[in-house]
């Protein structure tokens, strides 16, 4: 017992956790005591008080260092976290500024109260104004959003939300997390709606509603103002008022502390130990919760809440997304506008993408990976034989029109079936990393059909990705008065004169004679106004029915495609100037998305060395 050299405190320290651990280190320490010599069998001893005193004196000193590292935790009173001052935030140097202090919080209690605040013009919704989070010290971040257009959202923020490892809380807060991925591209995972926790904990009533207000005075008997002329008010105001920001800021706060309150963390002293603070801790209090969407269970609040409920009554949603500049598509009200999950909509494939099968040069040397059915078209045609089943690998018969240049090659690499971001492997679609609507515009060159900039993405990745190409097109459209969408840059236009004409016709040929004569008058009046006839023309029955067929839509001859004048003018600097443009869309899926499970050699400028030694820089570019 008296060694104390590296290897016998190693010993006793890992096979201390057990009797049988004691027995053997106490045979382990016996047998170096003795003279290697000395080899004689002996029963194992049995262990006494004197045996686990060492031991249990390393236990407690153990025990000892782990409650000195990781002191309680105090937790603030649902008023304590009311009385903190909020801070809004329109600039990196002023989320710069404050970031610190939210992530030392974080390091403690990884938990964020969550809200959002948004303008609604004629009951339609425009796109999110501010974002509060409030940590469990109560210190809350208005982040107001919209000053950030044009540029990048500070990268701590967008880590903080789409962080698997911090709980962000609230009321609809997941449906929270849809705007921002609509309207900014921002990702929010690990939500916990506190409906969930209020029903699972039976701490309210259904019939009492389930409103960020309602559980606040019910589990907290805290009252908050939700007056119309707050939650109405101008979000997107040069200056927020006080009023405005302690009624945002309560919102994140509360959310905080109804976590607390439901979980039970809380006593006497509001102190807790830092081990129920641990985000394992509190995602198994939750478990089950976790970004799981409010059905409402008979309650008709199914959209964060009372307030915002009546905040968003009567919302017409884009189909798909709304752009960075608040432009809208308004679908047909009377169709089903509810808001789909994300990811719907969208079909993954039903079988793999990669084959990674391989086609070989008649000397054996490596050309490129393929998928099944053409390595066995290659063999139907007699120009190929089979050399390998498993690889599948098929040998050409014929010389190819080109090889790669060395072994190191992307097309020679094999590609896993899984999406590229988050590496899910049980749903993936194709991702065009260079939208069609620009490639289908390049040189034929260029259009080599190669699988470079095709990855595979799984739903969820698929539409924030979508998201964020459509900010980069917005940006590019900018750069090369390129509209999307509007009048001016749609191939056909709809003539409202020639519209008015044909239903007009076709009112007077249904229910002519039921019309008020007044109404009847005017109708006939705008078709001859229209049709250029004098007093003395008379307008027939025939004449009705021509004008009732009219095709009301026309041909915009000054129409050029978004995707085409985007590319030329990438192509008035050449060549180097298309290969930017491919270069910016790589980048940007990079920047945005970043991936981390990348097929080996994926690069930014794949192929351009290559283009540029094989056909020059002096090609004249015939774009298609």
């Amino acid at each position: 017992m008296a060694r104390r050299d590296p290897l016998f405190a190693v010993m006793a320290t890992l096979l201390s956790a057990t009797f049988g651990g004691l027995l053997v280190w106490r045979a382990f320490s016996t047998k170096r005591k003795r003279s290697p010599s000395v080899q004689r069998e002996s029963p194992l001893p049995v262990a006494t008080e004197d045996d686990w005193k060492p031991l249990r004196e390393v236990f407690e000193a153990v025990e000892c260092k782990k409650t000195l590292a990781v002191p309680p935790v105090r937790i603030p009173s649902p008023e304590q976290l009311l009385k903190v001052t909020p801070v809004t935030v329109s600039s990196q140097e002023e989320w710069n500024q404050l970031w610190t202090q939210m992530q030392e919080d974080l390091a403690v209690v990884p938990v964020l109260g969550l809200d959002c605040e948004w303008v609604s013009v004629k009951e339609c919704p425009q796109v999110v104004s501010l974002l509060q989070m409030a940590s469990y010290s109560g210190r809350c971040v208005l982040v107001r959003l919209p000053a950030f257009r044009g540029t990048q959202l500070p990268p701590d923020l967008v880590e903080v939300l789409r962080n698997p490892h911090v709980l962000k809380v609230g009321v609809g807060c997941l449906d929270d997390g849809k705007r921002l991925t609509c309207d900014y591209g921002l990702s929010l995972t690990c939500t916990v709606d506190l409906r969930h926790l209020a029903l699972e904990q039976k701490k309210m009533p259904v019939s009492n509603g389930l409103s960020l207000k309602s559980l606040a005075a019910e589990v907290l008997n805290i009252s908050l103002d939700k007056s119309l002329e707050l939650r109405c008010s101008d979000w997107e105001a040069d200056e927020l008022t006080p009023e405005q920001m302690t009624y945002a800021a309560r919102d994140a706060q509360v959310s905080v502390a109804l976590l607390f309150h439901l979980l039970g963390l809380r006593s006497e002293a509001d102190m807790a130990p830092a081990n129920t603070l641990s985000y394992a801790a509190l995602a198994a209090r939750c478990q089950g919760m976790v970004d799981v969407p409010f059905k409402g269970r008979g309650v008709n609040e199914q959209s964060g809440g009372a307030e915002k409920t009546r905040r968003t009554r009567g919302r017409l949603k884009a189909a798909s997304f709304i752009s960075e500049s608040g432009d809208q598509q308004i679908p047909d009200p009377r169709k089903n506008n509810k808001r789909k999950p994300l990811g719907a909509g969208y079909s993954p494939r039903k079988s793999p993408l990669y084959d990674n099968c391989f086609l070989h040069a008649p000397d054996g040397q490596p050309l490129c990976t393929c998928d099944k059915r053409k390595a066995k078209w290659y063999l139907d045609k007699g120009i190929g034989v089979l050399q390998s089943e498993d690889p599948f690998v098929v040998r050409l018969l014929f010389e190819p029109s080109g090889r790669p240049d060395s072994q190191q090659d992307y097309y020679l690499t094999s590609k896993e079936n899984l999406c590229v971001v988050c590496g899910r492997e049980d749903s993936y679609i194709r991702k065009n990393i260079v939208p069609h609507e620009y490639r289908r515009h390049f040189p034929s060159e260029m259009k080599d059909h190669n699988s470079h900039d095709i990855l595979l993405l799984c739903t969820n990745c698929h539409v924030t990705s979508n998201v964020h190409d459509t900010l980069l097109k917005q940006q590019l459209a900018d750069d090369f008065a390129a509209p999307q969408g509007c009048e001016e840059g749609v191939r056909i236009a709809e003539d409202p004169e020639r519209r008015r004409a044909r239903s007009a016709a076709r009112a007077l040929l249904s229910v002519g004679d039921r019309l008020p004569v007044r109404r009847r008058d005017e109708l006939v009046a705008f078709i001859r106004s229209f049709l250029d006839m004098s007093q003395e023309q008379e307008l027939t029955e025939d004449e009705l029915r021509r004008v009732a067929n009219f095709e009301t839509r026309i041909l915009n001859e000054a129409y050029v495609p978004h995707g085409l004048k985007v590319v030329r003018g990438y192509a008035r600097r050449g060549w180097q100037g298309l290969m930017e443009l491919e270069r910016r869309w790589r980048q940007h899926f990079l920047s945005t998305m970043r991936p981390k499970h990348l097929p080996p050699l994926w690069c930014v400028h794949h192929n351009h060395h290559k283009f540029l030694r094989k056909y020059g820089e002096d090609v004249p570019i015939k774009l298609t």
